[in-house]
Parts: C-alpha cells; sequence; structure tokens
C-alpha cells in the first residue's frame, strides 16, 4: 500500500510537470508556512511532537524538489513568536530538531547541492547551543552559490517591521524610503517571495512575511505539512503560472 501511494505522488509529480512551460514565468522565491503538524499526529493518535518528527521529513524532502525546480529562494516558516506559548514539551521538541536536522550529514548534503543556509527572526532567545548550531550551517554553507533557504524562527512579520523601522529612523536619520525599509528587514538581500504556500487549510498569513507578501500570490491546501509532497508543490507552481499569464493576457 505505501510502495503503491509512493507511485501515485511521483506519478502525479511528473505528470504535473510536464504541464508547467519552464520557460514561462516561474517564482525566483517562494514562501512556505508549515502547518498542521500537531493536528497530522492527533488525527493518528500521536503525540504532537510525532507530527514535528514527520513535519521535518517533509521539509528536507521539500528542500530538495525546490532545488530540483532550480527555485532561487525558499522561505520556511519553522517557529514563530507565537509558538512560545506552546507546552514547554512540545517547544523543547521543535527546537531539538533544528539539532537533529543541521547534522554534519545534512550540511554536506547541503553543499554539495550548493544550498545557502539563513536564519530570519530574533534567535536571541534561543539557548546557546541551538544558537551554535545555527551560525555554524550558516558559515559552513556561506560560499554556496545555488538556492538559499531562510528558516523564519522567532519569527514574526509585525515584530520585523517595527525593528527594520527602528533601525532606518536612527540610521537614516529620520529620512524615509521603501529601499531604505526593505534593507532592514530580516529578508535584506532577498527578492520578495512571488508565491506564498500554507498547508492545512488555514487561509490567513498568521504575521509571516507581511511586508515582503504583499504582491505574493497565495496558494492554500487543505493537506497537513507532514503530507505535503511533490506533486502539491507543483500544483501550486502550475497554478501560478496560470494565473500569471492569465493576468498578462
Amino acid at each position: 500500500m505505501l510502495l503503491w501511494s509512493k507511485w501515485k505522488t511521483r506519478y502525479g509529480a511528473e505528470r504535473l510537470k510536464r504541464r508547467i512551460d519552464w520557460s514561462g514565468p516561474l517564482p525566483q522565491h517562494v514562501a512556505i508556512m508549515m502547518d498542521g503538524n500537531g493536528r497530522w499526529a492527533t488525527r493518528r493518535g500521536l503525540p504532537r511532537t510525532a507530527g514535528h518528527v514527520a513535519g521535518m521529513h517533509a521539509m528536507r524532502e521539500t528542500i530538495r524538489f525546490c532545488h530540483q525546480a532550480q527555485l532561487r529562494y525558499l522561505t520556511l516558516y519553522a517557529f514563530s513568536t507565537e509558538n512560545w506559548k506552546r507546552p514547554k514539551e512540545e517547544v523543547d521538541a521543535i527546537i531539538r530538531l533544528v539539532h537533529e536536522f543541521m547534522t554534519e550529514r545534512t550540511l554536506g548534503e547541503l553543499n554539495r547541492n550548493q544550498i545557502k543556509v539563513s536564519f530570519i527572526g530574533d534567535t536571541a532567545k534561543f539557548d546557546p547551543d541551538t544558537r551554535r548550531i545555527m551560525e555554524q550551517a550558516v558559515h559552513v554553507t556561506r560560499f554556496n552559490m545555488g538556492m538559499t533557504v531562510n528558516f523564519a524562527v522567532n519569527y514574526g512579520g509585525r515584530s520585523d517591521i517595527v525593528r527594520a523601522v527602528k533601525t532606518m529612523v536612527t540610521e537614516e536619520n529620520g529620512s524615509v524610503s521603501i529601499d531604505a525599509f526593505e534593507s532592514r528587514l530580516y529578508t535584506s538581500g532577498c527578492p520578495n517571495p512571488e508565491l506564498l504556500i500554507r498547508t492545512s487549510g488555514e487561509k490567513r498569513l498568521s504575521g509571516f512575511l507581511l511586508w515582503q507578501s504583499a504582491q505574493a500570490e497565495l496558494w492554500f491546501t487543505d493537506e497537513m505539512w507532514p503530507s505535503f509532497n511533490e506533486a502539491l508543490f507543483y500544483q501550486a507552481l502550475y497554478e501560478y503560472q496560470c494565473r500569471k499569464v492569465r493576468a498578462n493576457s
């Protein structure tokens, strides 16, 4: 049954991939709200922490097929400022996954694929060991010239905006411009996302890249994040392209 499910997903992905005009309009930067880990686990009678483990595997696979699709930037909403309100056991489990993901093996794979790692958000709130692991991932991949993966951790869109305004007003002596403002956002140096994906059936931004997503196409799926797969990704790309072609016709 599992093999049949994998084959069906792969077949669906290839079918959707063939429908995309790869010379046509495609996003350089895709942002994803990886939502629904806890609900995915609860529906299966598992602890919520099991959902986060499954979500990490889905994240790893997503990075792989985004790289194969030759995206330039991928931003993943991994941990919001609101996540600190969850039970300590769940928060600790999520943070442990940072350690489990950023292993020497993973970093070696990222380097082989020329993938650069970045963390956006206020990382100062994490414990020193977790910050060290984040800094190591950034350092080890800093010269890679392929896709950049931004992990949004302890990130909130409103706090991002407030931080940028404070910095800009101080450094620009009160001068205000869009370019000066955007250069102070956590995503400085990255183009704004053209496509934002959210899983789990929720249809709101929940504070994710509020300024940066002003012109992004929004794409929602009812599937929980651990069930996100290559077929759904190509479906999002295909629908993005259809919208762009329709808008330009």
